[in-house]
């Protein structure tokens, strides 16, 4: 049997840009993706703490170094520049997998830089 859990997370990153014309997903700065263990092309929640929102896309990897938290497309609608989110990935596991897996989780500060 499979479980899903919670593999890692961003937490509290600043959205940076929001680009309603761009054809979808969330751009992620690729030294923060490369913290979390987290893929280009891979699904991710994003939860808006500034406004409740909860909602799924995938990721685009965006410069190293850049701070870019940038939401694409209908995700944009989702978000304004300033807002707070946490991007979270999940995986599935056997159970025996589950049990000795430890989640990456990436705290950075509001310029989106790696505190710990």
């Amino acid at each position: 049997m499979f479980v899903h859990l919670f593999k890692s997370k961003i937490h509290r990153a600043t959205v940076t840009e929001a680009n309603l014309n761009y054809v979808g997903s969330i751009t992620i700065d690729g030294l923060l993706l490369e913290a979390a263990g987290l893929l280009p092309n891979e699904k991710v929640q994003i939860v808006n703490i500034n406004n409740g929102e909860r909602f799924e896309t995938y990721i685009i990897k965006g410069e190293n170094g850049s701070g870019a938290i940038c939401l694409n497309g209908a995700a944009a609608r989702k978000v304004a520049v300033g807002d707070k989110v946490i991007i979270i990935a999940y995986a599935m596991m056997t159970e025996i997998e589950a049990k000795q897996y430890v989640p990456k989780v990436v705290f950075v500060n509001d310029f989106n830089q790696i505190t710990q």
